[in-house]
């Protein structure tokens, strides 16, 4: 049954914090040194908390890259053509981009999802085709600089469409769930939709994204201003902001991170761009962020301002700027440890071990 953005923000709960309080206890009996192996240990109470047990469970992953084109290129703000959307889009499809990779590595499936890029993929002809969701809301947004870059309810078909895919992926058994991107040009609407919602200043939030050079970085900064200046968005309305600034990726990097807070799964945001959709979601309901990790820090300036607002701390920090979910896949391997030691480490109690107190009494 379908659900409207109202209905599914009422069925979002806070995570469980008794069970956390639970976990937490267990964790102060644990055959180590108190709270030894650090966050690792702070993962693993979340994940309870979440799943309402003190045994999580993570038997499946799943990275959903969704991918949509922008209108903002024309300003130049991009180093690479548009055209790579969607030759990434196929690369991804036949397992050979920096996502596929990793993903393999650390046992995720790979989805990919076309909510809007410019050319039209004929998934029957394509290698795993099967891997491509197409739900085009349109070819491309219209160009942020000189108007809102989507209407209102293509905003919000971006975030129910997301919901409804992530959705699918949870009733199929996915129990961690990866937003990635793909969309040339996306860190342009991502750092507009990261000013206004955290308020710090273009400056502070936009970085050279692909790699442009000094003469595109102030294109860059020229674009988002102009876009800001004239589109005028809501902070106080998260749907406002995406329509006017966003992407229709970005909208369905919201849905998804709605879709784990409503089904009670946790979900892995990546980059700059997907934690733009988490900022969506967060303004939308902002207690969806309880469900969400910080798979690592992108070296994109405005990223730590964005996790600071949603007072997320990132799970790793290696330089990455790869976007596509990879960042949010590696971390995958850290949070499968957190569950692994809540549910196979014994207790003093349990290993026989004499304690601390016992030790000295």
């Amino acid at each position: 049954m379908d659900l409207s953005l109202q209905q599914i923000i009422d069925g979002i709960r806070p995570i469980d914090r008794a069970v956390v309080a639970k976990a937490e206890k267990r964790t102060a009996q644990l055959v180590m040194p108190p709270r030894a192996l650090g966050r690792l240990h702070a993962i693993g109470e979340r994940l309870c908390g979440m799943q309402g047990t003190l045994r999580p469970v993570i038997a499946r992953k799943a990275v959903l890259v969704m991918a949509g084109d922008h209108g903002v290129v024309a300003e130049g703000v991009s180093a690479f053509p548009q055209e790579v959307t969607g030759a990434m889009i196929r690369t991804f499809l036949s397992g050979g981009a920096g996502i596929n990779a990793i993903a393999r590595h650390v046992g995720a499936e790979v989805w990919v999802a076309d909510v809007g890029i410019i050319p039209e993929l004929d998934a029957a002809r394509l290698k795993n085709g099967n891997r491509l969701l197409v739900r085009k809301i349109g070819r491309g947004t219209r160009n942020l600089a000189r108007g809102p870059a989507m209407t209102r309810e293509e905003a919000l078909k971006a975030v129910l469409t997301g919901f409804e895919l992530a959705s699918s992926l949870i009733r199929k058994g996915v129990d961690l769930l990866g937003a990635g991107d793909m969309g040339i040009g996306n860190t342009t609407p991502s750092a507009a939709i990261g000013a206004i919602l955290t308020g710090k200043s273009i400056e502070e939030m936009v970085g050279r994204g692909t790699g442009i050079d000094d003469l595109g970085l102030s294109r860059k900064r020229e674009a988002i201003r102009r876009g800001i200046d004239l589109n005028r968005p809501d902070s106080g309305d998260g749907m406002d902001v995406l329509a006017k600034i966003g992407g229709f990726e970005i909208g369905g990097i919201a849905g998804i991170v709605l879709a784990g807070a409503h089904h009670r799964k946790p979900v892995v945001v990546d980059g700059f761009i997907s934690t733009a959709g988490a900022l969506i979601a967060h303004s939308l309901c902002p207690v969806a962020a309880e469900y969400v990790f910080a798979g690592h820090c992108s070296e994109e300036p405005g990223h730590r301002h964005m996790l600071d607002h949603l007072k997320l701390a990132p799970i790793l920090d290696l330089g990455m700027r790869l976007g596509e979910g990879a960042g949010g896949a590696l971390a995958m391997c850290v949070i499968e440890a957190a569950v692994k030691v809540m549910t196979e480490v014994l207790t003093f109690e349990e290993a026989r071990v004499p304690d601390k107190q016992q030790a000295s009494s």
